[in-house]
């Protein structure tokens, strides 16, 4: 399977997930899918700055991305790198 057809699976996820972050004034986007398969995105808006994020990135995007697209080898929020 390409990366293309990846990409389009990570897109899906993501605007699945996309509702629950705008309630609360948030959103993600996605920054990159590695050639290694490391899907890199970042979480905007409210989400940035908000005490919970970490929390809502791994419960919420990781464990749906790698659910749904279990190819990927890891995700990663551009946001939390250097936490």
């Amino acid at each position: 399977m390409g990366n293309k057809e990846i990409k389009k699976r990570v897109e899906k996820v993501l605007e699945n997930i996309r509702p629950y972050l705008q309630a609360d004034g948030g959103d993600i986007d996605l920054v990159e899918i590695t050639d290694d398969l490391v899907v890199k995105v970042e979480l905007t808006g409210a989400c940035n700055a908000c005490p919970y994020s970490i929390q809502t990135f791994k419960a919420g995007v990781e464990a749906g991305l790698k659910n749904s697209v279990p190819e990927i080898k890891k995700v990663v929020a551009i946001n939390f790198e250097n936490l």
